[in-house]
């Protein structure tokens, strides 16, 4: 089967052109510019055509949630964030006991093998407990290599991400377990220093978890973990841009400090996504939800978000200042290459997936394909 989308604007790392695109087999095959070579093509009356984003921060949506392992919860949100443009998503799970951990990653494994999910990312239980944010301080643990790589072979190899606090006891040497089993190693919820940032970051730490949140503030004497995330080039930064996380400043420093090519959008999205204000659970904390904020109900500190992708690429060109072609890059092809698959997705060239978004002038979505299919309808 093949399709062409004729009067596109497509967006590629390079910038923005008028063109087409053909698909076959559920790639892409052709990409031209101008007018499309043959008069079937499906036009697009001038649209953007974007790369499907790449999320690899998500805890949920559509009232489910990935923590708790429900392999049908965990399709239903995969497909609503599909809906919003996510073509790749990675499931994060929180902090809880050791069982039910390992309970969640023998059933989000199986979703990984059948092509729905990406893989698992391990948001806790290595955290600091002076910023464990929505995670439960009764059940945060100092880590252990032991401890993980019990967790990963319950993974089958698709554990792909840890967030650890490398300034714990055992943090580095985990940190190096990690790296050496093909986990990426995340720093985040941590309070380290400087200097403990950068000795996680010579262990193998090459992922900031949401930059800012959770973390230290920049200081001019004490420029903590961000500081030596943002400066040091073997490191990709997460950003939540809801307009509740981070302010549109700091997301413009990170990408001018970092470089599109090491910042990515993330969604950090719970159960409440797409979904009203009410109470909601984010593993085994509860989370209430008012005007689109998560709060946990206990404390009143943030948890996660009710983002989608569409939305945070939209806010990254409207209210940081970037391109759409920046915001494509920060959204799709960065992501994909922390998860090691951008010879496949994040961007729109030849040979790769037919992972597409179509938006409007207003960066609204009106269509999305998945691998050469459509999953939404105008």
């Amino acid at each position: 089967m093949s399709i062409t989308l004729a009067d596109a604007r497509v967006v590629t790392p390079a910038g923005v052109h008028d063109g087409w695109i053909t698909i076959e087999d559920g790639r892409i095959t052709h990409i031209g510019r101008g007018r499309a070579p043959h008069g079937d093509g499906h036009g697009l009356d001038g649209r953007y055509v974007v790369p499907g984003f790449v999320d690899v921060h998500t805890h949920g949506g559509a009232g489910g949630s990935f923590p708790s392992g429900d392999q049908e919860e965990a399709r239903r949100i995969a497909a609503f964030h599909a809906a919003h443009g996510t073509t790749t998503i990675m499931a994060s799970l929180v902090t809880a006991s050791l069982a039910d951990i390992a309970r969640a990653t023998t059933a989000l494994a199986e979703l990984c093998e059948d092509g729905v999910l990406a893989g698992i990312h391990f948001e806790g239980p290595y955290i600091a407990r002076s910023r464990c944010g929505a995670h439960d301080p009764a059940l945060l643990r100092d880590p252990s290599p032991r401890e993980l790589a019990g967790l990963l072979k319950a993974g089958r190899g698709h554990v792909r991400m840890l967030t650890i606090a490398p300034e714990l006891p055992g943090g580095l040497d985990t940190i190096r377990a990690a790296v050496s089993d093909g986990v990426i190693a995340a720093l985040g919820h941590s309070d380290a220093t400087y200097d403990q940032a950068i000795a996680g970051i010579e262990a193998g730490c090459t992922v900031a978890t949401h930059l800012y949140n959770a973390l230290p503030s920049l200081h001019h004497r004490e420029p903590g973990p961000v500081a030596a995330l943002l400066e040091d080039e073997r490191v990709t930064v997460e950003l939540i841009n809801d307009g509740l996380h981070v302010h549109p400043a700091m997301l413009r420093l990170a990408a001018r400090a970092a470089g599109t090519g090491r910042a990515v959008l993330i969604t950090d999205a719970m159960a409440a996504a797409g979904m009203g204000d009410g109470t909601y659970r984010l593993g085994p904390m509860e989370v209430e939800v008012s005007g689109g904020a998560a709060r946990l109900v206990e404390g009143g500190a943030i948890a996660g978000s009710t983002l989608t992708m569409d939305v945070a690429f939209r806010r990254t060109v409207r209210e940081v200042g970037l391109s759409v072609a920046d915001a494509a890059v920060m959204a799709s092809l960065t992501p994909a290459r922390v998860l090691g698959l951008d010879d496949r997705v994040g961007s729109i060239a030849v040979g790769k997936d037919a992972d597409l978004v179509v938006m409007d002038e207003d960066l609204t979505v009106h269509r999305v394909m998945r691998h050469g299919t459509w999953i939404t309808t105008p």
